[in-house]
């Protein structure tokens, strides 16, 4: 096979770098394959998928909804929220009535936890109050007083207590007790579709062939993931990677395929994404 270059983006968290080890190390077969690992934050690279910049890229599943025309949905590499997810922090505890009156700090418009956020406060983002901050600033910027709620993606998940700041709602939690115990679908590897149909299947079980071996590897995969870990230690970092690769990633079956139709279809239907979505899944 003509040896092909292709990129491969994702973020710079201890999951992806998890999940990719193998890839990054040359560690499995990859007939003829090379990668090209981009690291950026979610938002850039949900930004860039919708101008079709990547082959192989980590997205929001929120995001999929408006690049769904150029790329497939692989079936692993998607990140679950089983009974947890992104959550509203604050200094002080809010119900979700007073945080409709709150600024509340977002990791970004396209990310999955800002859709969920929308559906959670039934309201669209035109009619609350947000701004816009990296996501690991978010905690500072609550800290600050430069806006009231922080919604918190990532490790800040499990170190939030650290900081000083109250729980206020786990959007995991709602969502599973609204969806019949559902995981919350916040990421998903996608392909772009100028790959040939069985070019995508061997490109996916070649990421799929990654995570099962970092599965298989865990103390090595999780020790080279604690570079991209910031502030955990080992056994934080083990359960952060716990938390977002395990059976949902290596195919979310029929269940997570659910799920991701269920969140894009009441998006849809609370006027917060343009269009239903006809999913397209590769194998």
């Amino acid at each position: 096979m003509t040896n092909k270059n292709l990129t491969l983006s994702h973020s710079p968290d201890p999951d992806d770098a998890f999940m990719f080890y193998a890839l990054t190390k040359d560690l499995i077969p990859t007939h003829g394959y090379t990668f090209k690992h981009i690291l950026q934050d979610i938002q850039t690279l949900n930004e860039r998928a919708t101008r079709s910049e990547l082959d192989i890229t980590a997205i929001s599943v929120h995001a999929y909804a408006y690049v769904s025309e150029n790329y497939a949905l692989l079936p692993s590499g998607a990140s679950m929220g089983d009974g947890y997810g992104p959550i509203l922090v604050a200094k002080q505890q809010y119900n979700r009535e007073e945080i409709t009156t709150k600024t509340i700090a977002v990791p970004g418009t396209m990310t999955s936890a800002f859709l969920a956020l929308q559906l959670w406060l039934k309201k669209p983002a035109t009619e609350f109050q947000f701004k816009v901050i990296p996501f690991d600033q978010i905690f500072q910027t609550v800290k600050n007083d430069e806006a009231d709620v922080g919604l918190i993606i990532h490790e800040g998940q499990l170190t939030y207590q650290n900081e000083g700041l109250t729980l206020c709602e786990d959007l995991g939690v709602w969502w599973g007790q609204e969806n019949d115990g559902l995981p919350l679908p916040l990421g998903a590897n996608v392909i772009h579709k100028r790959f040939p149909a069985e070019e995508r299947k061997m490109i996916s079980d070649l990421l799929t062939q990654s995570i099962q071996y970092s599965l298989d590897h865990r103390p090595e995969a999780v020790e080279y993931a604690l570079q991209f870990a910031r502030d955990m230690g080992t056994e934080l970092a083990d359960r952060f990677v716990g938390m977002y690769v395990n059976h949902w990633t290596l195919d979310y079956g029929d269940k997570g395929r659910d799920t991701v139709r269920r969140f894009l279809a009441q998006a849809h239907e609370a006027g917060l994404i343009p269009h239903r979505q006809a999913l397209e899944f590769v194998g």
